[in-house]
């Protein structure tokens, strides 16, 4: 029996649902990246973030290639990046409506005064 394209989709957003996952990503919509250089730009524990590395690879959101004796990771399409720039634009979005609320809510404290 196929699985629902809603569960489908839930499944997808739940693997990307960890921290380490989703910084992996955003510097990897600049270009390939080392495994070293990730780890300096996110700073957990090699073992922690090979563990991600796994999650992300398997999926199939990300490639990774031997060079030598360093192994580089990149996105596997460009799709990736764009919801990376969709999920900033929708947080942006989000946060300015906070803001607002907030600086109304402070607005009516000082009135209220």
């Amino acid at each position: 029996m196929p699985v629902p394209l809603y569960q489908a989709k839930a499944e997808f957003f739940r693997m990307l649902g960890h921290p380490v996952r989703i910084r992996v990503l955003e510097l990897l919509q600049d270009g390939p990246m080392p495994v070293r250089d990730l780890l300096t730009a996110i700073e957990v524990e090699p073992s922690a973030l090979s563990q991600q590395l796994a999650v992300l690879r398997r999926s199939g959101i990300v490639t990774s290639a031997r060079e030598g004796s360093t192994v580089v990771y990149e996105l596997s399409g460009g799709d990736v990046a764009e919801l990376m720039r969709a999920a900033r634009r929708i947080l942006t979005e989000m946060l300015a409506g906070r803001n607002e609320l907030l600086a109304e809510l402070r607005e009516a404290e000082v009135a209220a005064e």
